[in-house]
């Protein structure tokens, strides 16, 4: 991908990875990624807004092959997919310093091996000069990771953001086709930012004060409409949760799926939503997002060795680590002779602040009793959920 304007001095260095199906060894990426760096030149000094990805270290490099000096490169975040060509570009720049938080200067010492001289620490609200242009810092901790910070281009609006706002998505688009682009970022928020919502309200506050003309963050493309993902960000933060039940299950012959089946119709009857999702063939990613929104959890699970199923254990700890703003929790599915599969998911959801409705478990097929007892578990989560919002 080549360089590309975004306004008088300030270009795009995009390294688009097409083929990316996975993050993290653990996110999947249906629609690729990207690696955003910026180059923003003044009148006096020029400076490199984050690096890429160390895979796509080419790519940036034949995008700087014509900039002949860099000042200053601008790390606003550990993590590789935004640092882990730092090397190479202090290799290339020798004179230029990284300007970095305190703690951001620590974790790339301890990641990359920076030199100590290469580090120059701007403290939270410090500026900046390249001339005619001004960088400002701002300290976003938690977003999403304790060394964080942004960076406003004063003079242009432009807010260089990192994993904050961002979206993973591989696409030629500059800007944001903003209902293309709004479940991406959805999915970005539910696996990475959901469970920093309280340091993310408090960024949210942060910035808004600011005079925004574009947020650019380091994945996806830029927002030229800040109030959208802006209000978006705020909604899925601190809105109530909606009238809908997360229904993750897996079924080994079939018990537990009749189980689904019967609860979720039961549901329905009773106008709650309900996102069905069979594990393992569903996309963590869907399911992360329907956590952003949902009121309830119901786990369904049969019993294997005398435990909850491995991949219903998973789910628990992923909603565990992802804390949503989930009030209620129950599990349902079937077993043979007995097992410790409630206590094992209850203990998985320890982080969360969930009421843990009474289960329902059945000793192999389900009778009528078991049936008859979905049915007062729908009613209970209908009740519950009175009053809740329909999006």
């Amino acid at each position: 991908m080549v360089k590309r304007k975004i306004s008088e001095g300030v270009q795009l260095l995009a390294a688009v990875d097409w083929g990316r199906r996975l993050f993290d060894s653990l996110i999947p990426l249906p629609d690729g990624t990207s690696y955003n760096a910026y180059l923003v030149e003044g009148s006096e000094k020029a400076a490199l807004i984050d690096t890429v990805d160390p895979t796509m270290t080419g790519v940036l490099g034949g995008q700087l092959r014509e900039v002949p000096e860099l000042n200053y490169v601008v790390a606003h975040h550990g993590e590789q997919d935004h640092s882990g060509s730092l090397p190479f570009v202090l290799e290339r720049y020798p004179r230029a310093k990284v300007l970095v938080s305190l703690k951001g200067k620590e974790i790339l010492s301890d990641h990359l091996h920076i030199p100590e001289e290469k580090f120059q620490v701007v403290q939270d609200g410090e500026e900046v000069s390249l001339g005619n242009k001004t960088l400002r810092f701002l300290y976003t901790p938690w977003v999403h990771w304790p060394e964080t910070m942004v960076t406003y281009l004063k003079e242009e609006g432009i807010l260089f953001t990192c994993d904050f706002f961002g979206s993973h998505l591989a696409t030629s688009d500059i800007f944001a086709r903003e209902e293309q682009v709004l479940e991406p970022a959805k999915r970005y928020f539910a696996e990475i930012m959901m469970p920093f919502r309280a340091a993310i309200e408090k960024n949210l506050e942060k910035i808004r004060g600011l005079s925004l003309e574009i947020i650019a963050p380091s994945h996806g493309p830029l927002w030229k409409n800040p109030s959208f993902i802006l209000e978006h960000y705020q909604k899925w933060v601190s809105a109530p949760p909606e009238n809908l039940v997360v229904l993750p299950y897996v079924s080994m012959h079939g018990s537990t799926r009749l189980m689904v089946d019967y609860l979720s119709d039961e549901l329905i009857k009773r106008n709650v939503r309900v996102a069905h999702f069979e594990l393992p063939s569903s996309d963590l990613g869907k399911i992360a997002i329907s956590l952003v929104d949902a009121a309830t959890v119901v786990l369904g699970t049969p019993t294997v060795h005398a435990g909850a199923h491995p991949y219903a254990l998973f789910i628990a700890s992923l909603a565990n680590a992802l804390r949503p703003k989930l009030k209620y929790a129950t599990i349902i599915g079937s077993y043979g002779w007995g097992g410790k599969t409630v206590e094992q998911i209850t203990q998985a959801l320890g982080n969360l602040k969930v009421e843990v409705l009474p289960p329902v478990l059945a000793k192999g097929l389900p009778r009528e009793t078991d049936f008859r007892a979905l049915e007062k578990l729908a009613e209970e989560i209908a009740s519950r959920h009175e009053g809740l919002k329909e999006e």
